[in-house]
């Protein structure tokens, strides 16, 4: 039968538009009609404090590593000047290695009497030996959440470059590269990329690892009904809230999370190709890899700019950070100490860490011997005490003012547009 040149037309219509319609079904399918709320940013003075605390702890870290690293045993100011991009300081970093002698020994070199040398002092030492003996006992749990990072990695590879800005937080040993993946070559080895960068690859998926930390506090609440019900695909896992003061009540706000916690729950290990990237689905797909890294963290947040280097590899929008002012009650976004931290807000309760990793700990007492060292610094540092501020473990970490609403009740308001630009990246 031959066919007229209108008939042709018509059934190139027809069949385009069948296919439009088939794509429009799938996407209908993906997309649940969210009507998203456009909420204000909130300022929680709780956490933004734990961060503003933590910048310095993470920087004296730092450089303690950095004079255990040093063939001579000290570091001078000379070399410090290279650090003071990658610390994050808000003060000159010769002023802030000064204010803690409790950590930093200072004296003049040897050849030039006008420059500054510093090397740990006694106290850093027995602090990093007990800090040492912390890694070798989690070697297992740092293995496994290196290796649950890289499963959530499309190639299952990250560069070395992106991985070392993450080592604190996740809680790498300093050598990591030359001790830890050596010794496991059966989890992950060192290649070299087409584009010839060193990266750390996943040898081997283990499904024991691919169980995300929403599922397991689900899971860890006596098998409850909701679990098995997911379990058996009848429902979806809901992430936990805590919404600033004020948006509780907010009945467009309860709709929408209610519709949101309905949608169903995608696992960050999971292949996510397949979903319309503007559909509602994988907005809740984004919001679970987000809490699911950030969960792997030891201090439960990390910088916005260290995820950005990893989008492409998670699956994440351009504008990935909107996620996290869209739902406050899962995140917080912070702009202290001139940079953007994200945190999510279940992982600590009263001012501190609801589940405190053993690093953590340790790393609270280098903060307790950091506030010795600006106590006593205008006396002299002869009045430091033997121990030096060194303090047990059991102690729990870091006092902060109890709260009556998990730390946001010192929250002062701010509207969206103040943080369009770090939403715009």
């Amino acid at each position: 039968m031959i066919l007229t040149s209108a008939a042709v037309h018509f059934l190139r219509r027809f069949v385009s538009a069948s296919a439009h319609e088939t794509s429009k079904f799938h996407q209908y399918l993906q997309w649940r009609g969210l009507v998203k709320v456009r909420l204000k940013w909130v300022k929680n003075r709780g956490l933004d404090h734990i961060i503003d605390r933590e910048t310095d702890l993470k920087a004296a870290c730092l450089l303690k590593e950095a004079v255990k690293r040093s063939t001579t045993g000290f570091i001078t100011a000379r070399h410090l000047s290279d650090w003071e991009k990658h610390l994050g300081l808000t003060v000159p970093i010769l002023r802030f290695i000064r204010r803690y002698p409790t950590l930093f020994h200072e004296f003049p070199h040897s050849r030039y009497a006008s420059l500054p040398c510093f090397r740990l002092t006694d106290t850093a030492l027995a602090l990093d030996a007990r800090e040492q003996s912390i890694h070798q006992a989690q070697e297992a749990d740092t293995v496994k959440r290196l290796s649950r990072v890289l499963m959530m990695f499309k190639s299952k590879a990250i560069p070395l470059n992106s991985l070392i800005p993450l080592k604190w937080d996740l809680g790498l040993p300093d050598n990591f590269a030359t001790t830890l993946v050596p010794k496991y070559s059966d989890h992950f080895r060192i290649v070299k990329s087409k584009n010839g960068l060193s990266c750390l690859r996943l040898v081997q998926w283990r499904n024991e690892y691919a169980i995300s930390a929403l599922q397991k506090t689900n899971e860890s609440a006596a098998l409850s009904d909701a679990y098995r019900q997911f379990k058996s695909g009848k429902t979806a896992l809901a992430f936990p809230m805590s919404f600033p003061r004020g948006y509780g009540a907010q009945n467009k706000v309860k709709a929408w999370m209610e519709d949101f916690e309905k949608l169903p729950y995608i696992s960050p290990y999971e292949d996510s190709s397949q979903l319309d990237p503007n559909s509602d689905l994988m907005e809740k797909r984004v919001v679970g890899v987000l809490h699911e890294l950030l969960s792997l963290t030891i201090h439960k947040k990390t910088k916005r700019n260290y995820l950005r280097c990893l989008r492409e590899e998670l699956n994440l929008p351009h504008k990935f950070t909107r996620i996290f002012t869209r739902y406050p009650g899962i995140f917080y976004l912070s702009l202290k100490c001139k940079t953007t931290t994200v945190a999510i807000k279940e992982g600590y309760r009263r001012g501190k860490l609801a589940d405190p990793h053993p690093l953590a700990l340790i790393r609270d007492n280098y903060y307790k011997v950091m506030g010795n060292g600006v106590l006593y610094r205008a006396k002299g540092v002869n009045l430091i005490p033997e121990e030096g501020g060194l303090v047990n473990d059991e102690e729990g970490g870091i006092e902060e003012p109890d709260s009556d609403e998990e730390g946001d009740e010192m929250s002062d308001e701010y509207y969206e547009e103040d943080i369009s630009e770090v939403e715009e990246e």
